[in-house]
């Protein structure tokens, strides 16, 4: 059964599912998901992508994607019986949903004389938990010692592709589009899903941008980024298979393998403590300013704040935020306006084709400093950002065009210009001021 590994190359659970003399290649639509507030109009549409793109996969291979509408457990059970299946191959997740889901899986497959199989090393590159701290505890709370053990494990080797794929003949179903799976419009600007998309951009990038990575991945005009997230999320592209090819070839391809360990680091924080999705992970004692007028300018991308504003515009146009505008826009809701990080989580997941719930928010809790940061009052100052990240603008005159027109790094302090510019232009004055949000978040968290 496919979950988050839309793929036919390097798939655990294809792969073992495939060896038996029938296979059924299923999806479950499932109500609880497509039905929740997960579901969004740029996961709908990318995964409608992925699944037409996986079914014509299976079809080059002589099978084909099996598609039913319902609850995950009540039709795997259905399909097994129906046509006697003694095994089912899931691959592990970590999210309190899918851990669930596979332990009613398991009791009611065990019903109908069925058993389930759950496949590691497929959602990511090391196993949630297969690795943890002297001293008795179950993870790693830290990153930097949880990334010298991730480096020392040794991954699998990268899985073909199934020849051929031996289909009992059965009724398929339709292969859902985009508008069945959520009837919103997606982001004008979103990004194309599907494994065969994401092997071309893993091509261009090992070939071409990798190796540039250590000093190009937080320039926010140059966008030095892989693009990668959503085929990671989905499972079109193996973290295992892009590790493999990336390799330890220079120091920009070292740089990205640890932003990959950070996936894994997050998703094994969520495996141990699945509570930390909605509550803190380490308490700080705060008492979140309420304010529905500044969280609706941060949202709207119109807190005056050029690279705040950027980033939360690239957000609502695309689908997607630049890792370096995705931590300064989520550490000055949470710090500098003092505002519960649940909300800003909240609007990344209305929005984000990206979003899945331990890297959404274990980074949201790093940025507000209830999480893994080991600075947790650490404050950004937006304007340094820019300056550092931003230094000519190009970022924000791409995705502010009030601001297109000025010239300058009086871009990032459009309040600075004469007035007779400042009032050509509509674009708001800040909604704070960085020295008193800074100030009462510093307050607020030591009293």
């Amino acid at each position: 059964m496919f979950t988050r590994d839309l793929r036919v190359r390097d798939n655990p659970v294809l792969h073992a599912a495939a060896a038996a003399q029938r296979c059924i290649p299923l999806f479950v639509v499932d109500d609880a998901i497509t039905g929740s507030s997960y579901m969004n109009a740029n996961r709908a549409s990318f995964l409608a992508d992925s699944l037409a793109d996986l079914d014509a996969g299976l079809r080059g291979r002589g099978g084909v994607l099996v598609v039913r509408r319902g609850s995950t457990v009540a039709e795997v059970v259905r399909v097994a019986r129906e046509h006697d299946a003694d095994e089912v191959h899931i691959a592990s997740d970590v999210s309190r949903f899918a851990q669930r889901r596979e332990r009613e899986l398991a009791r009611a497959l065990g019903s109908c004389g069925a058993e389930l199989h759950v496949h590691d090393s497929c959602v990511t590159a090391v196993p949630p938990l297969s690795i943890s701290p002297v001293g008795g505890n179950d993870h790693f709370s830290v990153f930097t010692p949880y990334f010298r053990r991730w480096q020392t494990q040794v991954l699998r080797r990268p899985l073909r592709a199934p020849g051929t794929i031996a289909v009992p003949q059965l009724n398929a179903g339709e292969v859902p589009t985009a508008r069945l799976l959520h009837p919103g419009p997606p982001s004008p600007d979103l990004c194309t899903g599907g494994e065969q998309q994401a092997r071309k951009l893993l091509t261009r990038w090992v070939r071409d941008a990798v190796d540039d990575y250590a000093d190009r991945h937080d320039t926010l005009a140059d966008d030095g980024t892989s693009r990668l997230s959503a085929h990671l999320h989905f499972g079109t592209l193996s973290v295992t298979e892009l590790l493999h090819r990336v390799g330890n070839r220079s120091e920009g391809a070292r740089a990205f393998a640890r932003q990959l360990a950070w996936r894994d680091f997050h998703h094994q924080v969520l495996a141990a403590r699945p509570d930390s999705a909605h509550d803190d992970l380490r308490p700080r004692g705060d008492r979140w300013r309420r304010s529905e007028e500044d969280l609706d300018a941060w949202r709207a991308g119109r807190t005056g704040y050029p690279i705040v504003d950027a980033g939360m515009r690239q957000l609502a146009r695309e689908g997607w935020m630049h890792n370096r505008a995705r931590l300064i826009t989520a550490n000055f809701l949470a710090k500098t306006l003092y505002l519960d990080w649940r909300l800003g989580a909240r609007h990344f997941t209305d929005l984000l084709v990206d979003c899945d719930i331990a890297n959404n928010q274990m980074n949201w809790q790093w940025a507000a400093g209830t999480g893994t940061d080991t600075r947790p009052n650490r404050v950004l100052n937006p304007l340094a950002q820019a300056r550092r990240f931003d230094p000519d603008g190009h970022y924000v005159r791409e995705y502010v065009p009030e601001l297109r027109h000025v010239t300058g790094r009086r871009v990032h302090q459009p309040w600075t210009l004469p007035q007779d510019e400042r009032d050509k232009i509509d674009y708001p004055d800040p909604i704070v001021d960085l020295h008193d949000g800074a100030s009462r978040f510093l307050v607020a968290r030591t009293r």
